[in-house]
């Protein structure tokens, strides 16, 4: 890559489920890509639809992981609000996880605006284990599901179920992405596993963060 790549990286501003659990975005699903494309020599922005300090899922955090990722940390005080980012300027928008995105990233209009200008461009859209959530009800260019034809992956009903929450999340991602046409292929529960159609790159759980940094960075070349 000659030329700086510039990379968008949306996150949840949720932070309780409708049972009011503690969510927010997974430390590792922004961490490590966040870190594999910084390494690489990309710019990257951070955004969410309030913009401001960014939840944190509790879950994904243990004792080691302020001194693990301390940039991460630091960084997730303060993000650009998604109503500010214009898609002209980026080469690519990555989507991490955590449950908090489902509950604002399927309804938000400015990701909404943002994933249909990407699209557009024909530019990279990457998203890992539910951040997938943001490509329910994203268009293409023509009006169609965005996902309609596309083979993908994300957080499974199988892994949804395994962690208790298939009653407490607004939808089950896996059902309602292939409701929209998507052609949904889960791998092994809790295994890396990446789909590449086109510009569309998934992933399916925290485990495959990495894997989908260097498909997006592989993409890119």
């Amino acid at each position: 890559m000659n030329a700086q790549k510039n990379i968008l990286m949306v996150t949840t501003s949720a932070d309780s489920l409708p049972n009011g659990k503690r969510t927010g975005v997974w430390l590792e699903e922004i961490a490590v890509p966040y870190l594999t494309l910084a390494k690489a020599g990309l710019a990257i922005t951070v955004a969410s639809p309030k913009g401001g300090a960014v939840p944190l899922d509790p879950t994904s955090l243990d004792e080691a992981s302020e001194a693990k990722w301390p940039d991460i940390m630091e960084l997730l005080k303060n993000s650009a609000p998604l109503k500010d980012m214009q898609a002209h300027g980026f080469d690519a928008i990555v989507l991490p996880g955590g449950h908090g995105t489902m509950m604002d990233f399927a309804a938000d209009a400015e990701l909404k605006r943002l994933l249909l200008d990407f699209a557009k461009a024909d530019k990279i859209i990457a998203a890992v284990c539910h951040g997938p959530a943001g490509l329910v009800g994203a268009k293409k260019p023509d009006g169609t599901p965005l996902v309609a034809g596309k083979t993908i992956t994300a957080f499974t009903d199988e892994e949804e179920v395994a962690v208790q929450l298939e009653k407490v999340v607004p939808f089950m991602l896996e059902a309602t992405l292939r409701s929209e046409g998507a052609n949904f292929v889960g791998g092994p529960m809790w295994a890396p596993h990446v789909e590449i159609d086109g510009n569309l790159i998934t992933g399916q759980n925290p485990a495959s963060s990495e894997a989908l940094a260097n498909a997006v960075l592989e993409r890119l070349r």
